[in-house]
């Protein structure tokens, strides 16, 4: 039988955090690995995607912003939906009665 080895979860504040710590020129990626007890390459990985990804930030409409479009949008036509529903039922009931 072989032994599962659980991998931790970092929340995008540590990973940021840690990053952050990485920036300046003299910060030593294996001193801040295991400060956190992690993985040197871990800690690469983390800065290759902030530099990647980090403009993102900036963006007029990030991926937060659309989600929240698209919820208030599905809402919205729910709402139409649940009104076309009631008078459906209004109109169909009205018919059935003499």
């Amino acid at each position: 039988m072989s032994k599962q080895i659980s991998r931790r979860k970092h929340s995008s504040k540590v990973k940021f955090q840690i990053v952050l710590e990485t920036l300046p020129e003299n910060a030593s990626k294996m001193e801040i690995a295991r400060k956190y007890d992690i993985n040197p390459n871990l800690v690469t990985k983390w800065q290759k995607e902030f530099f990647a990804k980090g403009h993102l930030i900036f963006e007029k409409t990030s991926p937060v912003q659309n989600s929240d479009k698209q919820v208030e949008d599905l809402q919205r036509l729910i709402g139409k939906k649940e009104i076309e529903i009631d008078l459906l039922k209004k109109f169909l009931g009205n018919i059935g009665s003499p």
